[in-house]
């Protein structure tokens, strides 16, 4: 996948000519320097997940775009924002999927065929194997990959068609 700078506010994107509010980003240490402290271990805490995800991802390009009081990870459009409050961070990420849990933080968002969820995260440990999972199935905008390992993908089924009587 590829991404692209805005030549003004020199902010990465997942499209060419992607419209945004063109406001210059900040850099992970500024973004950090600038947060509440207990912001920086539950920012690590995600991005460290979503660039082990990325790694894995045959084709991903990780866009962590650090702005004042918030973050936006996109791979291609925006998947997961990490948006600073005064006692927590409310982490929201699209899935195409509605997730019913107690974590929810507010009302799920429906958006067409795809929903919108936010977790208010006050402790890394909040940030456990099923929150991940949301993550990663954010990440690949919703639906899992196909695993390049699996030798039957949905493409190899054979249509028989017979021919007419």
């Amino acid at each position: 996948m590829s991404s692209w700078k805005c030549p003004d506010c020199r902010r990465r994107f997942g499209s060419v000519g992607q419209g945004h509010m063109c406001q210059p980003g900040l850099t992970e240490r500024e973004f950090l320097a600038s947060s509440p402290d207990f912001v920086a271990p539950i920012f690590r805490r995600v991005r460290d997940h979503l660039v082990a995800v990325d790694r894995e991802a045959d084709d991903g390009t990780l866009i962590v775009d650090p702005l004042d009081g918030k973050v936006l990870f996109k791979n291609g459009p925006t998947f997961c924002i990490l948006d600073v409050k005064k006692k927590w961070v409310a982490v929201g990420f699209t899935l195409r999927r509605h997730v019913e849990s107690g974590r929810m933080s507010r009302k799920v968002s429906d958006y067409g065929n795809k929903f919108h969820h936010v977790v208010n995260v006050d402790d890394p440990a909040m940030i456990d194997e099923e929150f991940e999972e949301w993550l990663t199935d954010a990440y690949f905008h919703g639906s899992e990959p196909v695993s390049s390992a699996d030798p039957m993908v949905p493409d190899d089924v054979d249509i028989i068609i017979a021919p007419p009587h």
